[in-house]
C-alpha cells in the first residue's frame, strides 16, 4: 500500500507552531500579570503596615513620622496608580491572546479533521484498488485454467 500523504501537511505544521508560539507569549504575559498583583498587593500591604504602626505611636511621635508617611505615601499611591494601570493593560493584552491561541487551536483542530477524513478517504480508496487488483488476478487465473485445460484434450 501506497504510503498517505497529505499535500496541507506543511500549513497543519506552521499552525502547530504558530500555536506553540501563541501559548509561549500567553504564558509570558500571564506571568507577568502575576508579578505586578504580587507588587501591588505588596505595595498596598506596605501602605497598611505604615498606617498601622502610626496609629499604634503616641501623639507626639506620629507628628513627626506622619510627615514623613505622607511623602513616602504619595510616591507609593503614584506606584500603585501605575501599577494598577498596567494591570488593567495586561488583562487586556491576555484577553487577546487568549483569543488568538482559540482561533489557532480550532483552525488547527479543524485541519486535522480534514486530515483524518483525507487518510480515511485514502485508504478505502487503497483497500478498493487492492480488492481491484485481486479480483482481476482472480479472473485471470481462472481464464487460463479454463484455457489450460481446453487445450489438452
Amino acid at each position: 500500500m501506497k504510503k498517505f500523504a497529505w499535500r496541507l501537511q506543511r500549513v497543519l505544521d506552521v499552525r502547530i507552531r504558530q500555536e506553540q508560539a501563541k501559548k509561549a507569549e500567553l504564558l509570558a504575559v500571564t506571568e507577568k500579570l502575576t508579578q505586578r498583583r504580587s507588587e501591588l498587593l505588596t505595595q498596598r500591604r506596605i501602605l497598611a503596615e505604615l498606617i498601622e504602626e502610626l496609629h499604634a505611636e503616641d501623639a507626639a511621635r506620629r507628628l513627626s513620622r506622619q510627615a514623613l508617611f505622607l511623602r513616602a505615601s504619595q510616591t507609593n499611591n503614584a506606584l500603585i496608580r501605575r501599577l494598577e494601570t498596567e494591570i488593567e493593560q495586561l488583562a487586556v493584552e491576555k484577553q487577546l491572546k487568549i483569543a488568538e491561541v482559540v482561533k489557532l487551536r480550532r483552525f488547527r483542530e479543524g485541519l486535522e479533521k480534514l486530515r483524518e477524513e483525507a487518510r480515511i478517504e485514502f485508504v478505502g480508496e487503497q483497500e478498493r484498488l487492492e480488492q481491484k487488483e485481486m479480483d482481476e488476478r482472480t479472473t485471470m487465473r481462472f481464464a487460463r485454467e479454463i484455457l489450460g485445460g481446453r487445450a489438452s484434450p
